[in-house]
């Protein structure tokens, strides 16, 4: 929503051009049309036919010249010069033999061409023998008339026409080239969809530390009578859909100021300078709006890491972060004008950015816990009918790292579900389906499966669900399913009770365990082993490299860490730095990461081969429900067998062409993950 005020009618906001230019195609209308005009005349002047001399004296003395003194203007012999041609021409009009052939004209108009200078006297012997004569012989300026009206007038009018538009053309180029360092940064207007505090939840701590920012846009003078000085900037750090737009939005909306929002992206262009003039033109409407807040939505585009640009010798990237680092700190903030960042890579900004002064204050907008996420699906639920035994704690629960975004699409998939079904409000049944279908994908019972893999697939799950139970530091098992999803043929999902962000090491290591009962009860059960544990072996290779690496849980190794632990990847900095410890250090690590994980496919052998009855068990209920609860498993462990059996699946409802021609897909995408959430410990 841009400000209406100081606008021409050729200018738009932010600098822009305006719309379609009707102006200049009236123009160009105009213009070819009147050279279409001055050719048409020429062809039309040009529509006599022509004689050679010999035809016209034969026309002569065959009395064929016709000669009307009383037409207006009178049909008489004329000699004329055509468009500023050196050649002269005799012109009259002659009785034609057949004048069918002339669409009933008994006349008809002639030129010949003459030079009179050699054919003059026999022209004029000629026309005497007949008492013809040339009249009305034009005078040289009675010529540079006719040309002008004929043709030239015409042509002057185009060129006029043409200089018009093309000054009109200029004009606007001109302001486009004017406005081309303008920035592009948009005024959101507050009264339409204000967003408050109120619309933000799952992020307190942050809310917390902005909200000092509002009251000092609401009262400047409270803080500026005891010399308080407001942050210049303050920069938002938070993983992708945490909320840190909507979190800037609602700091406006309760201060209720003026909102400027821009991309790091909007400042780059291809031509050198843009970016820093446009930098400097969003510090000048920012004085001009001053109490405001301006908004840079991810600013690593533009702030990143001075000097580890790779192959290039483009520097506007530069020249654009040293032009915004001038004029933070050159700003005033007793102007009432905060800068807000955004971005979830800090790591690649450029330190000269981060000192205070310049973005003073760094503000963590974290994934919510479980207590942040059931006020988001609280929030986000306001918008949608819920039934009335909806438990959005359970979801909460079962919905471990997912940020602000995901819970969202967890209720709009929810709502969507709940509508195709026909039903009258959202039940926890939706829910569950949206949460699964955000995090692996839809159900995908169409897939044609033998009853070989379904059968090797439930004895995978079943693996997983029994030494869930079996070990004692670990998530409860919430449900297995053998129905394919996403690119996993079988899910078996975990609800923590609680969020963990430290991990014990007896915690990890019943955590391998765990992952290693897929690929072990293939082997007991089949003699064979397949590809549906490549998730499974990534998982584990990642928890035990991590053990030893970076979270000194190698007694060998010791509490060291190995390798940068820089996080996130950031090449141009990363590929000239050198490895941190020798060969023989390495071949160590190596060592420990595969004692590691064996170890823990030792364990589980032992563990499923004990309780092999109960495996046979777990797989052949998965085999005939396809989805059983942890409530279930409980009733195998303890009984041998399910005392209350879910429903019997019922398969979708598939169209005519679809039941004709089952999907077929490739094996090596088999059972591609298992757990229900990532392992991020503290200090990962």
């Amino acid at each position: 929503m841009q400000d209406n005020e100081n606008k021409n009618d050729n200018e738009q906001p932010n600098g822009s051009e305006g719309g379609f230019n009707w102006k200049g195609l009236i123009l160009l209308f105009v213009a070819m049309s009147l050279f279409g005009l001055a050719l048409w005349s020429k062809s039309f002047s040009d529509s006599s036919k022509n004689l050679t001399f010999a035809e016209f004296k034969q026309l002569v003395a065959t009395d064929r010249i016709y000669v009307d003194e009383t037409a207006k203007p009178p049909k008489l012999l004329r000699l004329v010069q055509k468009d500023g041609s050196s050649k002269q021409f005799v012109t009259g009009w002659y009785a034609v033999e057949n004048p069918e052939e002339n669409n009933g004209n008994k006349y008809s108009e002639f030129s010949t061409p003459i030079i009179l200078e050699f054919a003059g006297e026999e022209l004029k012997t000629v026309l005497s023998e007949k008492n013809l004569e040339i009249s009305d012989l034009p005078t040289d300026s009675d010529g540079l008339g006719m040309m002008l009206m004929s043709f030239y007038l015409p042509i002057f009018f185009l060129l006029i026409l043409l200089y018009f538009l093309f000054r009109h053309q200029i004009k606007a180029a001109g302001k486009g080239a004017m406005s081309f360092g303008k920035s592009k940064a948009k005024l959101m207007a507050m009264d339409k969809n204000k967003v408050t505090f109120k619309d933000v939840a799952g992020v307190e701590e942050a809310k917390e530390e902005v909200w000092e920012i509002v009251e000092y846009l609401r009262d400047p003078k409270k803080f500026q009578k005891l010399g308080g000085r407001i942050p210049k900037g303050v920069l938002m750090v938070g993983s992708p859909g945490t909320g840190k737009t909507l979190l800037a939005r609602a700091i406006a909306g309760e201060a209720d100021v003026p909102f400027f929002s821009i991309s790091g992206s909007d400042f780059v262009e291809m031509f050198v300078g843009v970016g820093a003039s446009r930098v400097r033109d969003m510090f000048e409407q920012g004085k001009k709006n001053a109490p405001c807040l301006i908004f840079i939505d991810e600013i690593d585009a533009v702030g990143r890491h001075r000097g580890h640009g790779l192959g290039g010798g483009h520097d506007e990237r530069e020249q654009t972060l040293n032009a915004l680092l001038v004029e933070m700190d050159g700003f005033d903030t007793q102007e009432g004008v905060i800068i807000i960042a955004a971005t979830n890579r800090p790591d690649v900004l450029d330190p000269a950015l981060l000192r205070p002064g310049r973005f003073d204050r760094e503000i963590t907008v974290s994934l919510p816990d479980v207590k942040g996420r059931e006020e988001i699906l609280n929030v986000h639920s306001k918008k949608v009918k819920l039934a009335e035994n909806v438990d959005m704690g359970v979801i909460a629960r079962g919905t471990p790292g997912y940020s602000g975004a995901e819970l969202a699409n967890v209720i709009n998939e929810a709502a969507l579900l709940a509508a195709r079904k026909g039903l009258k409000a959202i039940t926890n049944a939706e829910l569950e389906e949206a949460r699964d279908k955000v995090r692996w994908g839809k159900e995908r019972r169409s897939l044609a499966l033998s009853e070989e893999e379904k059968e090797l697939t439930a004895y995978h799950e079943a693996g997983h669900a029994l030494l869930g139970m079996l070990v004692k530091d670990t998530d409860p098992v919430h449900k297995v399913t053998i129905i394919p999803r996403g690119p996993a043929l079988g899910v078996t999902m975990y609800l923590p009770v609680e969020d963990k962000h430290s991990y014990k090491k007896q915690y990890l290591l019943d955590r391998l365990i765990l992952i290693m009962g897929g690929r072990v009860a293939e082997e007991l059960v089949f003699g064979d082993v397949t590809n549906g544990a490549a998730g499974d072996i990534r998982q584990a290779s990642e928890i035990a490299r991590k053990m030893v690496c970076n979270w000194g849980m190698s007694d060998k190794l010791g509490m060291i860490e190995y390798g940068e632990g820089q996080g996130e990847v950031f090449l141009a900095r990363d590929i000239s730095s050198p490895r941190n410890y020798s060969e023989e250090t390495a071949k160590q690590i190596d060592e420990e990461v595969k004692r590691f994980t064996d170890d823990a496919y030792t364990e589980a052998t032992r563990l499923l081969t004990e309780n092999r009855d109960k495996l046979e068990a777990i797989a052949k209920a998965l085999l005939l429900y396809e989805t059983i609860d942890g409530k279930h498993i409980e009733e195998i462990m303890e009984h041998g067998e399910i005392q209350n059996p879910p429903s019997a699946p019922t398969p979708p409802d598939l169209p005519e062409e679809e039941k004709k021609t089952p999907v077929v897909e490739d094996k090596e995408k088999e059972d591609d993950g298992d757990f229900s959430g990532e392992l991020a410990p503290a200090g990962a």
